[in-house]
């Protein structure tokens, strides 16, 4: 399966590598740092090479590169990737390079139980933080004095069970359940406020908090939304396709339940539109006059909007007045970026002025486009709507929310 793997900075160094199965000369990454160098931002997560195939991953400024010597699907190794980040980060609240180097120990002791030659073994956050406690100030002042280490001595009991990913005899005094559902939508507007392209990234984010062994069926008001599913693995897989019902015994605390995909355009609600007027004559100084507005939110307020315009490059200054919020123009990169914060729908927030050009420029041939962000709470756009949640299998009651967020993807409109 996976032979290494090697954490790789935004320079091109590799400051971190992991070797199990066998000790792979750190030079392969070479081939990886070509196709970043002929690519910045499209990199083939697949990388053939004479002797092995280097599957990569890019988040947070960083680059994780395994080696296979074997073809091996190569979903399966993303996944595992990205586990490890997502891993890094619940233990230390970031994955970035100094945080990997401050605690370099315990990353090698994660990525030794995470993985056993070379196949993935232990996964799930709560299993390892029963094997190797999360980092603290007063553990790592023991540990320094003691000379001891974070690793358990003790395998988790439920290493070894039917289901691996909950630990048994949890006991909590307040028993919570909570579901966050965070829709982004990605969307593509054009000149005339037309929808080019719309679609939905989803997903159920989970804080439970329950005692014992509890059995939860999660049922949606409109489960037929959904274009394609990705689920936790305690979910019931069998049952969902059958009824359309989550049924699944969960981990204790934090994870992410399901993620979903919708993909059909009049499903889609583009909740904001921009009205927008960006001129350049030959000659004279350019004119922008941008305004935000929303559509029917059911009394929803849009929140945290900013507005991100890519200027022409001949662009030297821009000289604006915005009625709400806050606007900077960098002129090395030539970004406008416009906070505007909360829409108050009584009183559109709108920004204009001057552009200033050198004299001579001739008029463009392109318009720049807007790259948008705003947050909608307690909503979510497709109209998904959870229905019941369930408990079986323990006798108290529950205290469950269910909250729903709204939010850009990668949402541009173009000028």
């Amino acid at each position: 399966m996976i032979h290494s793997v090697f954490i790789v900075n935004n320079s091109g160094d590799v400051f971190l590598e992991k070797h199990w199965r066998s000790v792979v000369s750190r030079s392969v990454c070479d081939y990886f740092l070509d196709a970043q160098r002929n690519s910045q931002n499209d990199v083939p997560p697949v990388i053939p090479t004479p002797h092995y195939y280097l599957i990569t991953v890019q988040r947070k400024g960083i680059s994780l590169v395994a080696a296979c010597k074997q073809e091996v699907p190569p979903l399966f190794v993303i996944e595992f990737l990205h586990r490890v980040i997502d891993t890094f980060e619940d233990y230390f609240g970031d994955c970035s390079e100094s945080i990997i180097k401050e605690n370099y120990v315990l990353v090698y002791e994660l990525l030794d139980e995470m993985l056993d030659n070379g196949f993935p073994l232990a996964t799930e956050s709560n299993i390892l933080k029963e094997l190797i406690k999360p980092p603290n100030i007063l553990r790592t002042i023991a540990n320094t004095v003691t000379g001891k280490s974070n690793v358990s001595t003790t395998l988790p009991q439920g290493q070894l069970s039917a289901i691996p990913w909950r630990r048994s005899g949890v006991r909590y005094t307040n028993n919570e359940a909570y579901f966050d559902v965070i829709e982004e939508v990605d969307a593509i507007i054009d000149k005339s406020g037309s929808t080019v392209f719309a679609e939905i990234q989803g997903y159920i984010d989970c804080c439970i908090k329950l005692s014992g062994m509890p059995d939860l069926t999660l049922s949606f008001m409109n489960p037929r939304l959904f274009d394609d599913v990705s689920f936790h693995p305690c979910v019931r897989f069998k049952r969902w396709e059958a009824e359309r019902l989550l049924s699944f015994i969960p981990p204790d605390g934090n994870f992410r339940l399901m993620s979903y995909h919708i993909s059909s355009q009049s499903v889609v609600a583009i909740p904001i539109y921009i009205r927008h007027n960006f001129s350049i004559k030959t000659g004279e100084q350019g004119r922008l006059d941008l305004t935000v507005g929303t559509r029917t939110l059911m009394g929803r307020a849009v929140d945290k909007v900013k507005l991100e315009i890519a200027m022409p490059k001949c662009v030297l200054n821009c000289i604006l007045t915005p009625n709400q919020g806050k606007y900077t123009f960098d002129s090395v990169s030539k970004t406008l970026i416009w906070e505007v914060g909360r829409i108050d729908v009584t009183n559109l927030p709108n920004i204009r002025g001057t552009v200033s050009i050198p004299p001579g420029t001739p008029s463009l041939g392109s318009n720049p486009t807007i790259n948008v962000q705003f947050t909608i709470s307690q909503m979510a756009v497709s109209g998904l709507k959870v229905n019941r949640l369930d408990m079986y299998g323990e006798k108290y009651k529950p205290f469950k929310g269910v909250k729903y967020i709204t939010k850009a993807g990668k949402f541009q409109v173009r000028m």
